[in-house]
């Protein structure tokens, strides 16, 4: 994919840990590493230029103009397509190779660097290889600590624990369980279901429209779009596309009374769930903040009728929201956590925090082999300690405040951009037709070809970003929160130049009679 203007520079990370190092080949140079120039960023002569992200015939030269020989992106890429899976997803759309990373950075093994905003999914909290992690890990390693131990007690899990409860809402800290899970996010919101539905007795579970909670099959159907007869499925509020028609407050109003309604009528055919699960703000379903008051009266609602709320903070934990776990922004106190991503400091964890109360399970009733992964525990210890006493949630509230006051100037020149929304630096482009008329008093339709366009002209400027959203149409930038002021500036200058390249080779809409299918959205990444 060719770039047509050089990337602008992007300054050096602080506190860069040590290069990686490997055995040269014959040719003196190390394989799968580029070569001279690598290190240019460090000072400030960012690169995003270059050909060849998409893999093609022949080798491409590296920004010092060496050719990058060895492993061979193009070849590992052509191995990938043809052993992995047909359900990858970030491969399809981001063909690149890392080799080395550092922060906001990515370095590809066609010499090409990039900026990260999807940091693994929101799992970067601290962008890659932050030296207070890699030195967590490596004390372990030196220490001759086991590093499986199942569900023992060990040092390091009780360090873990403790800065993990350190960072609660105080309410739920002070008489708190914790139940460590499988490695991923899908798995501790399948504990969580299971202890609720022990706990109260009941089966039955209230999820919303547009939730994404995880690909294993509990987790699944409490997702938007999976049906199961034990879910019922309530509407989130969405300013934008409001399922009522009315957007904002009356919006959120509707839905709280549509929750209340169903779990008061006798004759609705819902009765009393085992839990409610929610988003303080839905991520994969198009970066949506749920209201202060909505979440709020969800919570009166769920406590009025003795049912546990579960709020699932895989993706907005760990500072990413402006506060330390997105629910404290409406100061609601839920009977349920689900933690992942951020909490292992870039490494596999999962945990559950809940109420004493309903701590109702047998010994046995949940477990996992590699519940107990000591790295990602130490990890995971520096991460929340770093985010914690550097105030970085803080941080981000500030700079993600900029970011969308900056992205809504851009969107008033661009009648493309539909909506921009999110909170911190959880943030959402949502794409739009403007050419083509929705129904009356509602968004213009989403435009996913469109999206995946920018995302592809960002790819060529060296910019890594997400799409989401009901139809994909939603660019998502979920950057570090160590990011500085000069590196959103970069992010948003490539962003900017990006949407108006694609804007630029869009091609006619078609009449309606001939009108191509939309592309199907793909799955959003696996808890």
């Amino acid at each position: 994919m060719a770039v047509t203007e050089p990337a602008p520079a992007v300054p050096a990370e602080p506190h860069a840990p040590p290069t990686p190092t490997a055995a040269p080949n014959e040719a003196g140079e190390t394989p799968g590493i580029p070569q001279e120039g690598a290190h240019r960023e460090e000072k400030g002569e960012g690169s995003g230029g270059g050909e060849g992200s998409e893999g093609g015939a022949g080798a491409r030269p590296a920004p010092s103009g060496r050719t990058v020989r060895g492993t061979g992106y193009e070849s590992i890429l052509r191995r990938q397509s043809l052993r992995e899976s047909a359900a990858r997803t970030y491969a399809r759309s981001l063909p690149i190779v890392p080799v080395r990373a550092r922060g906001l950075t990515i370095e590809g093994a066609d010499g090409r660097r990039y900026l990260d905003c999807l940091s693994g999914a929101g799992t970067l909290a601290l962008g890659h290889n932050h030296p207070v992690v890699l030195e967590a890990i490596k004390k372990v390693l030196d220490s001759g600590a086991p590093l499986h131990v199942l569900d023992l007690a060990t040092p390091v899990k009780d360090a873990f624990t403790s800065e993990l409860f350190a960072t609660l809402p105080g309410e739920l800290a002070d008489d708190a369980r914790v139940q460590f899970c499988g490695p991923a996010g899908t798995d501790a919101v399948e504990a969580a279901l299971k202890l609720v539905r022990t706990a109260t007795g009941r089966d039955g579970l209230l999820a919303f429209t547009g939730a994404y909670h995880g690909m294993t099959a509990g987790a699944l159907a409490a997702s938007g779009g999976a049906p199961d007869v034990r879910v019922t499925r309530l509407p989130y509020p969405h300013a934008y596309r409001c399922p009522f028609g009315t957007g904002d407050e009356r919006g959120a109003e509707l839905s709280a009374r549509w929750t209340e309604s169903l779990l008061d009528d006798p004759k609705s055919g819902v009765t009393t769930p085992a839990g409610m699960i929610v988003e303080a703000v839905q991520g994969e379903g198009g970066v949506i903040p749920a209201p202060d008051d909505w979440m709020r009266r969800m919570r009166r609602i769920t406590a009025d009728r003795a049912i546990p709320l579960v709020v699932d903070e895989v993706q907005t934990g760990v500072g990413r929201t402006g506060a330390f776990w997105a629910v404290e922004h409406s100061g609601v106190v839920p009977d349920v956590m689900v933690l992942s991503k951020a909490i292992g400091g870039s490494l596999p964890l999962a945990v559950v925090v809940y109420r004493s109360s309903l701590d109702a399970w047998e010994p046995g009733a949940h477990a996992g082999t590699f519940r107990g992964n000591q790295l990602a525990m130490a990890a995971g210890t520096a991460t929340l300690a770093y985010v914690r006493e550097n105030r970085l949630a803080e941080r981000a509230g500030t700079l993600g405040a900029r970011i969308l006051g900056q992205l809504q100037g851009l969107a008033a020149a661009h009648p493309c951009v539909g909506d921009v929304r999110g909170r911190g630096l959880m943030i959402g482009i949502e794409l739009v037709d403007p050419d083509a008329a929705g129904p009356e008093d509602t968004a213009p339709p989403a435009a996913p070809a469109l999206a995946l366009a920018v995302q592809q002209e960002c790819l060529a400027r060296g910019l890594i970003v997400e799409l989401g959203g009901r139809h994909s149409a939603v660019v998502r930038l979920l950057p570090p929160l160590t990011l500085t002021d000069e590196q959103a500036t970069a992010v948003l200058d490539r962003f900017a130049d990006a949407l108006a390249a694609a804007e630029r080779a869009r091609v006619p809409r078609p009449s309606p009679s001939r009108r191509a299918p939309a592309p199907v959205p793909a799955p959003g990444p696996s808890h």
